[in-house]
C-alpha cells in the first residue's frame, strides 16, 4: 500500500475512537441535570462580521456551517488524490470500491424510499459512512485484515460522504439567492484558474476558499457544498521541481486538524438527544424509521450486493485473501453513519428522532461489524497455526 494511502488510514483510525467518545459525551450531557445549560449554549446568537460579510447564527449552527465545510475540503481533496496518485489511481484496484461506492448508495436510498414513503427529509441521512470510526472498529476487530478492504471502506466513505453532502445542499430547506450564487460560481471559477499558476502563494488559495464559503452561506446553499466544490480546484502538480504535490501538502496538513477537533466538537454538538422527549411514537415515524433501516439494514446491503454482483460475474477480482465473510463484515461497518450522518440531520432538518435512528443504527452496526471481524480474524489465526 502507498504510503500517503496509510497515513489517512492510521490517521482516520485513531481519530475515529475520539468521535465516539465525542458522540457518547453529547448524549451523556443532553441527558444530565446539565442539558438545560447545554442547550442553552449551543443556542446562543454568535454575530460574525468581517467587512462587508455579516451573518448571525447560533454556536450549533456555525459548528456545521464553519467546521464540516473544512472536513469535505479535505474528503474532497483526498479522493481527488487518491484517483489521480493514490490507491484508487490503479484500475484493478479502482473497480471494486466503485462497485461498494455504488451500492452504498443505492441501497440506503432505495430503503429509505420504501419505508418513508417519499417524506420531505432525511435523503441524504443514510447514504453517509465515517470512515473514521468504521476504520477504528475494524482495526480493533481484524489487525490482519487485507489493506485492500481497507482501501474498500475508505473508498465508500470519501465517495459517499460527498454525495451526502452534495445530496443534503440541495435538498436542504430554504430560499436561494441567485446573486450570492454567481458570487460563488466566479469566485470557485478564479480558484480553478489559479490552479494553473503554479508557484500561486498558499494564502490566494485561502482566500478563494473563504470567498467562495461567505458566498455559498448567503447564497442558501448549505456551506459544505463549498468544501467539498474548492476541492477539485486544488492542482495535483507541485509548486516547483523536487517538492511535493500541493493537493498532498494541503491534504495532509489540514487532515490531523480535521480528523481529531473538527469532527470531534462537531459530534459534540451534533448528536446531543435528549431522549425523554423522544416518544416511542416518534422514533417510529417514516423519517426516522427510514434513516434506522436505510444505515443498518440498506447501507451493509447495497455494498455486499454490488460487491458480490461484481465478484460473481467476474468483472472485478476479490482482494488477495480476503474472505466472504470478511467482505461481509466491512459491508456492515459501512453503515456506520455517526459524524456525517449527524451532519446531514442537521442540513436537512428531520429532528431528534432522526438523529437518535442514526446513533442506532451506528452502534448496532459496529458492534455486528466488530463481532464479525473478530469471528473471522479467530479463524484466519486458527488456519494459520493449525498443522498442515
Amino acid at each position: 500500500m502507498r504510503r500517503p494511502t496509510l497515513a489517512y488510514l492510521r490517521t482516520e483510525s485513531g481519530a475515529g475512537l475520539i468521535i465516539a467518545i465525542a458522540a457518547v459525551a453529547a448524549v451523556a450531557i443532553a441527558n444530565s441535570r446539565l442539558a438545560g445549560r447545554y442547550f442553552e449554549v449551543l443556542a446562543t446568537p454568535v454575530p460574525f462580521r468581517i467587512g462587508g460579510f455579516e451573518e448571525t447564527l447560533s454556536l450549533a449552527a456555525w459548528a456545521r456551517n464553519l467546521l464540516m465545510p473544512v472536513f469535505f475540503l479535505v474528503i474532497g481533496m483526498q479522493l481527488k488524490f487518491e484517483s489521480l496518485r493514490g490507491e484508487l489511481s490503479r484500475t484493478r484496484r479502482l473497480a471494486l470500491p466503485v462497485l461498494a461506492a455504488l451500492g452504498g448508495l443505492v441501497g440506503p436510498a432505495l430503503i429509505y424510499w420504501v419505508v418513508s414513503r417519499g417524506a420531505g427529509g432525511g435523503w441524504a441521512v443514510g447514504l453517509a459512512t465515517d470512515g473514521g470510526l468504521a476504520l477504528a472498529v475494524l482495526t480493533l476487530a481484524a489487525p490482519g485484515l487485507s489493506p485492500s478492504l481497507r482501501v474498500l471502506v475508505m473508498g465508500v466513505a470519501l465517495a459517499d460522504n460527498l454525495a451526502a453532502a452534495v445530496v443534503a445542499a440541495i435538498l436542504a430547506p430554504g430560499r436561494l439567492d441567485s446573486e450570492m450564487m454567481l458570487g460563488a460560481g466566479v469566485a470557485l471559477a478564479a480558484l480553478a484558474a489559479l490552479s494553473r499558476w503554479r508557484r500561486a502563494p498558499f494564502a490566494f488559495y485561502a482566500a478563494g476558499f473563504v470567498a467562495v464559503w461567505g458566498f455559498a452561506l448567503k447564497s442558501g446553499l448549505d456551506a459544505s457544498l463549498a468544501g467539498v466544490l474548492c476541492a477539485f480546484t486544488v492542482p495535483v502538480g507541485a509548486r516547483r521541481p523536487g517538492q511535493e504535490s500541493t493537493l498532498k501538502y494541503f491534504m495532509d496538513s489540514l487532515h490531523p486538524y480535521v480528523a481529531f477537533a473538527v469532527l470531534p466538537l462537531f459530534v459534540l454538538t451534533a448528536a446531543s438527544v435528549p431522549f425523554a422527549d423522544l416518544r416511542p411514537s416518534a422514533l417510529m415515524a417514516p423519517a426516522p424509521l427510514g434513516v434506522l433501516l436505510a444505515l443498518a439494514i440498506g447501507k451493509p446491503l447495497g455494498v455486499f450486493g454490488f460487491c458480490a454482483a461484481g465478484l460473481v460475474s467476474r468483472r472485478v477480482r476479490r482482494p488477495l485473501g480476503a474472505r466472504w465473510s470478511e467482505i461481509g463484515a466491512v459491508s456492515i461497518l459501512c453503515g456506520v453513519g455517526l459524524a456525517v450522518s449527524s451532519f446531514a440531520v442537521g442540513v436537512d432538518g428531520v429532528g431528534a428522532a432522526a438523529e437518535a435512528a442514526v446513533l442506532a443504527a451506528s452502534a448496532l452496526t459496529a458492534v455486528a461489524g466488530f463481532g464479525l471481524l473478530a469471528w473471522t480474524e479467530e479463524r484466519r489465526v486458527s488456519d494459520e497455526v493449525q498443522p498442515g
